[in-house]
């Protein structure tokens, strides 16, 4: 169903929710933002996600509701890169671009539709529904390993040991993040509270009342440019708490946002002026934040014993680190022979 209209002088400077509210009554105040954070509302052709967006008189507004979608996610076949399987659970090497759970705008191609397809009727019925059992995530442009469960005692002893984030128990996350700049030292800690931004929902920020989040992180490699400056580093970051985009945010907070990062180093496009020819269609290649999960760590829910499932970088971040290793290589020996 498709709704447009257009901004009176009377509406000018009103917010994007508040005005869709008076006009059509038919939806509810939190139907229309759900709608306008899934993209589905755009002024003058361009996408409109915050709702707190203020309209001009005389804009063109086109609200498009998606059609109904099934309350179950059906099956839908797809190719999973599998790292481990047994009776309780499934570990999944995601690849980028892959959206793990059902959400507006993502209502079908997810990985709970492949898993569904793939397990049949080993899944139990998890929350009365036989699907699979999400209990971590991963942003849909970060890939990585990913642990599923398939039966309730599986996905009850999971979700205690990820809402436990590793503080009492055995679980670790070791992601792999390819950053702008070096840090300043070679590891660190970043103890930062996170919450939503107050008018980018899609973002998170630093605030003193948010939810605790902790991630430590280690300096792996360092890679020089076109003259020979750090330009980039690769860290590896582990996980103390797991809230959204908690890496990529608690990065931009300390300067070094995760390169290709479009939400949180939109700032620092610029640098990819330092990098070599090369390097640059690697990275504008990517689009995506360069961020992988490595390691995950968890103790299995029928044996009681320690199981670590590793995925090694993509593709595409292979590529980028090569050039990068390559880059630093001939800076270095640009060095000693200008010496």
């Amino acid at each position: 169903m498709v709704e447009t209209l257009t901004v009176a002088e009377s509406e000018a400077g009103e917010r994007l929710d508040r005005l869709l509210a008076t006009r059509l009554e038919k939806f509810s105040r939190s139907r229309l933002k759900a709608l306008i954070l899934a993209g589905d509302v755009s002024i003058a052709g361009r996408t409109i996600r915050d709702p707190g967006h203020r309209v001009n008189a005389g804009a063109h507004i086109k609200l498009v509701e998606p059609p109904p979608q099934p309350a179950v996610p059906v099956p839908e076949p797809m190719a999973l890169v599998i790292l481990h399987e047994d009776d309780d659970l499934i570990v999944i090497d995601k690849p980028a671009g892959l959206v793990v759970h059902p959400a507006a705008g993502h209502w079908t191609g997810t990985l709970v539709h492949a898993l569904i397809a793939h397990c049949g009727d080993n899944l139990s019925g998890i929350g009365g529904v036989r699907r699979p059992g999400i209990v971590h995530r991963l942003d849909k442009d970060t890939s990585g390993v990913m642990v599923v469960a398939k039966t309730d005692r599986a996905h009850q002893s999971l979700a205690a040991q990820f809402a436990d984030h590793g503080r009492t128990g055995a679980l670790v996350r070791t992601y792999l993040a390819f950053v702008w700049g070096t840090p300043d030292r070679p590891r660190g800690t970043i103890d930062a509270p996170l919450s939503r931004h107050p008018k980018l929902r899609e973002r998170m920020v630093v605030h003193p009342e948010g939810r605790p989040a902790v991630t430590h992180w280690e300096v792996l490699e360092t890679y020089r440019g076109l003259h020979g400056d750090r330009v980039a580093s690769l860290l590896s970051c582990r996980l103390e708490t797991g809230r959204t985009h908690q890496i990529r945010a608690h990065l931009a907070h300390i300067g070094h946002p995760v390169m290709g990062d479009a939400v949180y180093g939109s700032g620092f496009k610029t640098k990819a002026a330092l990098l070599r020819p090369e390097d640059q269609e690697n990275l504008a290649a990517l689009d995506r934040q360069a961020l992988h999960a490595h390691m995950l760590g968890v103790v299995h829910p029928s044996s009681g014993q320690f199981a670590t499932f590793r995925s090694e970088l993509p593709d595409d971040l292979a590529r980028l680190r090569q050039g990068l290793v390559l880059s630093s290589s001939q800076a270095a020996t640009r060095t000693r022979l200008e010496n």
